[in-house]
């Protein structure tokens, strides 16, 4: 059975929107909840232009992408691990069609040394108004 200790929370990372932790420790492996590109303490999404009602007006994927690689960082680093640990990340996109050839670019970027199993698939919104999240698991 888990325990307490298992659950572990960034002080970087953007706080959950529900009842979830950042990560779980199970062994040493760590398993990421979903996480997106917001900034921690705001609801800004970098790279995302809003109307009034919350709808997404425009999105730039690039800065979108950034920011969420950046945020799966701070998670594995504050338990533990590293961004060489990763082992799989699975990917939803809200729009493959026009953001998979820059998303796959800058995953290049930043996974050029180290090359986890990986699954992009698509979806048609995520709880937020965002345009990727990533689901990782790593080892401590």
């Amino acid at each position: 059975m888990a325990t307490q200790n298992d659950i572990l929370n960034s002080s970087k990372a953007p706080e959950p929107v529900g009842l979830y932790p950042h990560a779980r420790k199970v062994g040493n492996l760590l398993f990421l909840s979903g996480v997106g590109p917001r900034e921690r303490g705001t609801k800004k999404i970098p790279g995302v232009e809003l109307d009034e009602e919350g709808n997404i007006v425009s999105y730039d994927i690039e800065t979108q992408c950034r920011s969420v690689f950046q945020n799966v960082k701070y998670i594995l680093e504050d338990a533990g691990s590293g961004w060489d640990k990763l082992v799989d990340v699975t990917v939803f996109l809200t729009n493959m069609k026009a953001d998979f050839a820059t998303y796959n670019r800058i995953y290049a970027e930043y996974f050029k040394d180290n090359q986890p199993c990986r699954t992009t698939v698509e979806i048609n919104s995520l709880p937020t108004p965002i345009a990727i999240e990533l689901k990782c698991i790593a080892t401590i």
